[in-house]
């Protein structure tokens, strides 16, 4: 289940990515990668929820990220590091469904594996900041 999870928010953050550098329509983006995912049901459901939460409070979720990476001025932060941590502070602050910790721990693993070198030890920067809010 981890690892169909961890495939689920990888293709979350391909669809993130994809509307976010070419400010594709979400649905037809998040459609096209589903089709191509091989998920569940219940992992399309959970891709299409995050793409469309994270896009519904991407006002609030940047402000965080502005608030805990303040060297970084959001247009600068790399397209794919700005995902990651949208994604992740949206299900640390906003979604409650999974531990802090887990949902860090996936976002330094989508670093590793789609950002540069510095972008693990950024985005755990980050989130470990995020996560000082939260008392769970």
């Amino acid at each position: 289940m981890i690892g169909a999870r961890r495939k689920a928010r990888a293709i979350a953050l391909q669809a993130l990515y994809e509307i976010d550098a070419t400010k594709h329509e979400m649905e037809t983006v998040v459609c096209r990668l589903l089709a191509e995912g091989g998920l569940s049901e219940e992992n399309n459901t959970f891709v299409h929820e995050l793409v469309s939460q994270v896009i519904q409070n991407k006002e609030k979720i940047d402000r965080y990220i502005q608030k805990f990476a303040t060297a970084w001025p959001i247009e600068q932060i790399a397209v794919i590091d700005r995902n990651i941590l949208r994604l992740a502070i949206f299900e640390v602050l906003f979604d409650n469904k999974v531990s802090v910790k887990v949902a860090i721990n996936e976002a330094v693993e989508l670093a590793k594996k789609f950002g540069s070198d510095n972008s693990p030890k950024f985005v755990n920067g980050v989130l470990g900041s995020v996560s000082a809010l939260t008392e769970r």
